[in-house]
């Protein structure tokens, strides 16, 4: 059985018009009916840097949770944001973005790879003391474009490190799109068999034309924990001026469905939100 992780979040944070708070909740509320495993709804993040998700506790408080299994994630980027994440009971996992370029890690985090890893410890202990579980994201996983060294064997040490640190939940983060199936096949395939206590993601970023080899790399790979937006709307602002788009979950979708595959998610609910979805993004 594949997880399918939706990120409404990562759809909503970029765009240019406040979507007001009751939509952003409307909207996950029909998300929370399809059956999705997780769903990244909101961030506690410096409203600064993500104007869009200043509301995300107003949301979490507008959200019907009594009759799902879907659990909510919201992304943090320092101790301060994980505090005030972990005093929320709904809420089961907090996501950190942690990159393996420090051009990048500077610019979304405004923290070096060392003052991050520094984070990250602090944030799985506050996990810990509240009863949540965290989930680094390895952003630009697949490569960056700052000219920052990047390899497999970069990747790989930082797993090691964060995998004795008894994390859990790792997401291979495509940030600007640069992967290929073949980058895809090696990392997983790599990373997977020595960490069975470890659950890997593809947080894939892709144009409507490549996502198909990009998931069958990924699945074929052993993996089985799938980020996706509706639609494939979205991406990182942090990351430059013109991105590919998320994963689109209705390709997901098509693909586990073309190859008899297991999944959780309810038809007619996943296209009522789709629905919902193009009043949110309209001109996206």
């Amino acid at each position: 059985m594949v997880k399918i992780v939706e990120c409404p979040r990562d759809a909503i944070q970029g765009l240019p018009k406040f979507v007001p708070t009751n939509r952003k909740a409307n909207y996950i509320n029909l998300l929370l009916k399809v059956g999705f495993d997780t769903i990244d709804f909101g961030s506690f993040v410096s409203p600064k840097a993500i104007p869009q998700m200043r509301d995300t506790a107003e949301v979490l408080d507008q959200l019907d949770l009594d009759n799902t299994k879907t659990k909510l994630l919201a992304i943090v980027a320092n101790q301060r944001g994980a505090t005030d994440a972990a005093q929320y009971p709904q809420i089961d996992y907090l996501g950190y973005p942690f990159s393996v370029s420090q051009t990048f890690q500077l610019r979304n985090t405004n923290a070096t790879i060392e003052e991050s890893l520094e984070r990250v410890q602090d944030i799985q202990s506050i996990c810990l003391s509240n009863k949540k579980q965290l989930v680094v994201y390895l952003s630009m996983g697949f490569g960056n474009p700052y000219g920052d060294p990047w390899n497999v064997e970069i990747v790989q040490r930082w797993v090691d490190v964060l995998a004795e640190m008894e994390i859990k939940f790792l997401a291979l983060s495509d940030t600007i799109g640069v992967s290929s199936p073949q980058s895809i096949s090696y990392l997983f395939s790599r990373l997977i068999p020595p960490y069975p206590d470890v659950e890997f993601g593809a947080h894939l970023h892709t144009t409507p034309g490549s996502w198909y080899e990009k998931v069958n790399a990924a699945f074929n790979s052993g993996c089985r924990r799938f980020d996706s937006t509706i639609k494939g709307y979205g991406g990182c602002p942090m990351a430059k001026d013109e991105l590919t788009g998320n994963m689109a979950t209705e390709n997901l979708v098509e693909y586990f469905k073309k190859h008899g595959i297991s999944h959780t998610l309810k038809e007619e609910a996943l296209i009522d939100a789709m629905h919902c979805a193009l009043d949110i993004f309209p001109h996206a």
